[in-house]
């Protein structure tokens, strides 16, 4: 490894290489009408002077236009402005590619976090048995979902994949080309994709990267544990949520659902094919080589057929077991390793591949039961709604009959249990990890659950090889929620469903929509005393509990560092598995190559160690450190709430940010709000564009507010060293302040500061600038950091040069938001559909800078 430090790896093999590639990038001939690539660092140079100054955005853009196209048009100045934005969404690929090709240098891969750092630290401590104890046991579990905070089409993303090979093999005419070729590619997506379309990109990570990677992790617990043969325990799964998730998607079909499960079906065999082919290159011995080519004409027929097949993953494991005790005993173990390797990843990954959820909201279900109750297509008393909460799911436990979803008149209702009757159809076909969760979004009462779980055993499963798994989102649920799972346990049919299930309860826990309703402090804090209370309650009822984070990418929905996260938990909060959701460029950027993808999974895996082997009871919170917590997450809530309360709150994502321009940009095959409403709503909104406007407007809203002012809250009433305490003491509350350095890193207040004169929005913007200004101030004081992320330099290091790269798109974008005000106001007269359609097209390039998120 070198010697060089990690921020210094950084400026080698990122930085340097980005501005020398990014040189030849501008030399390219892209477009014949002019010299666009000689023109845009000019502009950026205006950029970054002019906001030094105090210029706004429509300032330093008319600027541009005085100074380097004078003798132009209107319609030739706003044709450069759209090629400024096809360039630079480029120079984001370019270097995105780069940060790619530079991973394994960058971080250590053998480094802290890693396998080999686990099994070091077990030996230095003394604790190998205990790490052994519990890696039989631990699970991770990335969940891939559809949501869309990456605008990348498939096209580019290949480009992206070839460009970072090339860069990595310094191959200079194939960067040439590759480049050329990203200049030609389109970004914009005309058609909104399908979500079937939308699981064929994520089934490409999954056959390209982590089928390796995952692997790779396997093959080697499986060296270099103790017992290793008596290691069954496959501690890496696949989540996969497109084509299953029908929270407010009207287009997850049953159809598609089936297609996709067919689709990583498919794929896992052609993958199984590949690795066959590889080892009959090798396996050439007499009594081997016929039975790899019997098995390898099974795999090539499985890649297309559709119905059940008429083996099973463990008859592919039995004959590779029988092909290995004959390559022992007989052909001196030639390639015992990559016959190992390959029976490690049918344990992996079977028939399935990835295990697909299917998710719906509670407010779906309340309808499909109305027409239910209705028809009186199963036995329920005729007051059923009348009854207490403990009647209902007394009644619905017991409840009896048999539903077709065609004896309904209501597609919701057919959809909605025809949904069920594909879980079981999945089953037959790809096994019972094929899909067995059904996840109630929005949960807040334990009649929502049952009512799920009477639905899946009305459609022919009385005893259901399925996980029926409540989402608790907002404060109020959270808070809730160990009253709803007691209700639950505490009924025998529901008990006897978990008994058979393993004594086991999956629980989803929403970071993004708690941190949209509370704020960025007490949606964290909300959720961590959930799992500290849902925990205590499951084992009082021996009830293992596994959560599950809806995390999202960005700190604004959840996320941040993921490591520092999960080794920060305790041993008050249940950790024998780690399962979270991983979207949009967290995909990509976390595990989109083979290294990057095992190096995070790795990290996963050795954060749960690091919490439950090495360091659990040193991250429990003291009474006072909690009661410090509880208070400024309290301050911290209502300061959020007020503001969110703020009569200018909603019109002001309306109609200064890109709120509304979401819906345009064709990324997602979601609605961007749940409700068909044409007034807006709070409670429609969705998280991504919600959090999503905030990033444009580089106010980083749901990351940091509320915080200063709990800070400071803190420090005037003479409790200062009471939060410098907790700082010191608790790993989780330092890793929270650390996530929202990350949001106050990426906020630019320079790029709106012209709302500061808005007759309208003034007050309202200096309300979020004062807020900003004092969560950076109380972050700095008490981590005794002199800059935001001081303590992750090569982190701050590529924000800083992401966010250089897109300052000119971000000029452009609030230049043309501007300028749709004005035409709106009649200040000036233009074609708005031109600048409307500027403001939807520098969307794309703002978002994929927005990589170092998880």
């Amino acid at each position: 490894m070198s010697r060089l430090t990690r921020i210094e790896r950084f400026e080698n093999e990122v930085k340097s290489k980005y501005q020398i590639f990014n040189g030849i990038f501008m030399t390219l001939p892209f477009d014949q009408i002019s010299n666009t690539g000689g023109l845009l660092p000019l502009f950026h140079e205006l950029c970054v002077r002019g906001y030094a100054k105090g210029k706004n955005p429509t300032e330093i853009v008319e600027y541009f236009f005085e100074r380097y196209m004078r003798d132009t048009d209107q319609q030739e100045r706003e044709s450069m402005l759209f090629r400024f934005i096809q360039y630079i969404e480029r120079q984001v690929v370019l270097f995105d590619a780069i940060e790619d090709a530079a991973f394994g240098k960058v971080n250590n891969l053998d480094g802290r976090g890693s396998l080999r750092s686990v099994k070091d630290e077990a030996v230095a401590l003394g604790k190998t048995q205990e790490l052994t104890s519990y890696l039989k046991e631990f699970k991770v579990r990335p969940v891939l979902t559809a949501h869309p905070t990456q605008f990348y089409p498939g096209s580019v993303l290949g480009i992206l994949n070839d460009l970072g090979q090339a860069i990595k093999a310094n191959e200079i005419q194939q960067v040439k080309l590759l480049l050329s070729q990203l200049g030609k590619t389109p970004f914009f997506k005309k058609e909104k994709p399908t979500p079937f379309d939308e699981a064929i990109s994520l089934i490409w990570y999954l056959e390209n990267v982590f089928y390796f990677a995952m692997g790779n992790i396997y093959d080697y617990l499986k060296k270099h544990i103790e017992d290793a043969q008596e290691f069954k325990n496959q501690i890496v799964e696949i989540g996969f949520w497109p084509g299953g998730d029908r929270d407010g998607n009207p287009f997850v079909t049953t159809e598609i659902t089936l297609n996709v499960a067919k689709r990583l079906r498919s794929t896992i065999f052609r993958n199984y094919y590949r690795d066959i082919r590889k080892l009959r290159r090798r396996l050439t011995f007499k009594g081997v080589e016929e039975q790899l080519s019997k098995m390898e004409s099974r795999c090539y027929k499985a890649i297309f057929e559709k119905d059940v097949l008429d083996f099973t993953a463990q008859d592919l494991i039995d004959t590779m077991t029988s092909i290995r005790s004959m390559v022992i005993k007989e052909h001196n173990s030639l390639f015992l390793d990559q016959i190992d390797s390959f029976i490690h990843k049918i344990e992996l990954f079977g028939f399935h591949f990835a295990t697909l959820d299917i998710r719906q909201d509670s407010s779906a279900h309340d309808t499909v039961f109305d027409e239910i109750l209705a028809f009186a297509k199963a036995e329920l008393p005729s007051n059923y709604n009348d009854l207490s909460e403990v009647e209902k799911v007394n009644v619905l436990s017991k409840i009896e009959g048999t539903l077709r979803p065609d004896e309904f008149k209501e597609e919701y209702t057919q959809r909605t249990l025809s949904s069920i009757y594909a879980i079981k159809d999945i089953q037959e076909r790809n096994g019972e990890k094929g899909c067995n969760r059904y996840i109630i979004s929005n949960t807040q009462m334990a009649s929502q659950i049952m009512e799920v779980y009477a639905m899946i055993r009305l459609c022919g499963m009385k005893e259901p090889n399925i996980d029926v798994v409540p989402l608790f989102e907002t404060v109020p649920d959270l808070i809730n929620a160990p009253d709803v799972m007691r209700k639950l346990y505490e009924n025998e049919h529901y008990r006897a469903h978990l008994s058979r299930r393993g004594d086991k309860q999956d629980i989803m826990l929403g970071f993004s929509d708690g941190t949209k309703d509370g704020g960025y402090l007490m949606a964290n804090w909300a959720i961590y005393k959930a799992k500290e209370a849902l925990t205590r309650v499951s084992r009082e009822y021996g009830v293992s509990i596994v959560f599950f984070d809806g995390r999202g990418g960005p700190p604004a929905r959840g996320g941040g560092q993921t490591h520092q996260f999960y080794a920060s938990m305790g041993t008050k909060i249940a950790a024998k598995e780690i399962q979270l959701t991983i979207q949009g460029q967290t995909i990509s950027s976390k595990f989109g190559t083979l290294e990057s993808c095992q190096f995070n999974l790795e990290q996963m895996i050795s954060s749960g160690v690091s919490n439950a082997v090495y360091a659990s009871d040193i991250n429990d919170f003291s009474d006072k450190d909690k009661s410090t917590m509880d208070e400024l997450s309290e301050i911290s809530y209502k300061a959020y709430t007020d503001f969110k309360a703020h009569p200018q709150f909603l019109s002001y994502l309306e109609k200064m940010s890109t709120l509304k321009y979401y819906a345009k940009t064709n990324i997602g095959s979601r609605p961007s709000k749940r409700a068909g409403s044409t007034e807006l709503r709070f409670k429609d909104l969705r998280a991504i564009p919600f959090v999503g406007s905030w990033s444009q407007l580089k106010q980083n809203v749901p990351g940091f507010y509320g915080v200063g002012t709990a800070l400071e809250a803190m420090d005037k009433s003479g409790k200062w060293n009471d939060a410098l305490d907790l700082y010191k003491n608790n790993k989780f509350f330092r890793t929270l302040l650390d996530n929202s350095m990350m949001s106050l890193t990426k906020s630019f207040f320079g790029l709106t500061a012209y709302m500061e004169h808005d007759p309208v929005y003034g007050e309202f913007w200096k309300l979020i600038y004062e807020e900003y200004k004092r969560s950076k101030k109380y972050m700095l004081k008490i981590s005794g950091m002199s800059a935001l992320m001081e303590n992750e330099r090569a982190g701050q290091a590529s924000i800083e040069t992401r966010e250089n790269i897109v300052l000119p798109l971000l000029t452009i974008q609030q230049y043309a938001l501007k300028m749709v005000q004005d035409i709106r106001s009649e200040v000036v007269t233009k074609d708005i559909e031109t600048y409307e359609r500027m403001v939807t097209r520098s969307l794309y390039g703002n978002i994929n800078a927005s990589r170092n998120s998880a």
